[in-house]
């Protein structure tokens, strides 16, 4: 029996860079964490401990906050493919880049009678978390650009059906009419290009998800997931593929009869876990092959 080296990879996991922009006295905010993975011909260091062809993970982490510096960080998109983009073209034994980034949405500060309210002043929004992953292998190839989403929270406190389901001899579960529908968005997009108005196309298919969880009779979280695909490769064309993780955040009628009171489907239990988790993909039929796995 032979032993080889299978894939692998290796980088510098979150690395958080905070860039502040000085217009004048306006200031303006990014957040991030950054995660850089890369490979190529990483044989020797596997297995003899020959390091000549690793770029160490400290020179990655500084590179992070040098190209912060340097180009400023403007759509997350933008940054990760620059980065990418270095490693892979600076580095002959780096062959694939993988660029991870989150964006923390923070809010200007407003107070009364300020002359310069909200001017260096935020607060933490309570927004979700802005998402994107670059893939890249080279000058002679394009990048793989997946958006996306974390955390974004909603709840439609009707308008959701589940009946129908398997029965089986462990099913306690009631058929409803009427529930309570709430989740976590996860969602993430492949785009079809690497040239788009990123921070155009987020705020569109963001519209998108909200409009069809608000706009969707649910009959399953499921039918909701696929609604809310297909509304955002409706309305960005830049868009070929969308996947959605949605876990379902549980709302149970609390029995009040004990107490003396009905409940009419107003006072709710919400149960954290175990939660139902619902996944998919939904894709346009001229999807091209990502050649990658979304992780």
């Amino acid at each position: 029996m032979a032993v080889v080296l299978g894939p692998n990879r290796y980088g510098k996991a979150e690395t958080r860079v905070v860039r502040i922009t000085r217009d004048g006295g306006v200031h303006h905010l990014k957040d991030c964490n950054v995660s850089v993975s890369l490979s190529g011909d990483m044989g020797a260091v596997h297995r003899v401990g020959d390091n000549a062809a690793v770029l160490p993970t400290d020179s990655q982490k500084n590179t992070v906050f040098a190209f912060a510096r340097k180009y400023g960080i403007a759509e997350i998109e933008e940054f990760a493919l620059l980065l990418a983009r270095h490693f892979v073209d600076s580095q002959p034994t780096i062959h694939h880049a993988r660029v991870e980034v989150e964006e923390y949405f923070w809010d200007r500060v407003r107070t009364e009678g300020a002359t310069d309210q909200g001017q260096h002043s935020f607060v933490r929004s309570g927004r979700e978390i802005r998402t994107c992953v670059v893939h890249h292998d080279g000058p002679s190839s394009q990048a793989t650009i997946v958006s996306g989403l974390k955390g974004l929270t909603v709840l439609n406190s009707t308008g959701s059906e589940f009946h129908g389901f398997i029965e089986d001899e462990y099913t306690t579960l009631r058929p409803t009419r009427d529930r309570v529908l709430a989740t976590d968005v996860n969602a993430a997009w492949r785009h079809r290009g690497e040239h788009e108005d990123f921070g155009t196309s987020y705020e569109r298919a963001r519209r998108a998800l909200l409009d069809a969880f608000a706009g969707t009779h649910s009959l399953s979280l499921q039918q909701t997931l696929y609604a809310m695909g297909g509304q955002v490769l409706e309305a960005c064309a830049e868009i070929c593929e969308i996947h959605l993780a949605m876990p379902n955040k549980h709302h149970f009628t609390v029995d009040l009869e004990p107490f003396g009171l009905d409940n009419p489907q107003e006072v709710f239990f919400a149960a954290d876990r175990p939660y139902g988790l619902i996944e998919g993909a939904v894709l346009t039929d001229d999807a091209p092959d990502a050649g990658f796995a979304w992780e």
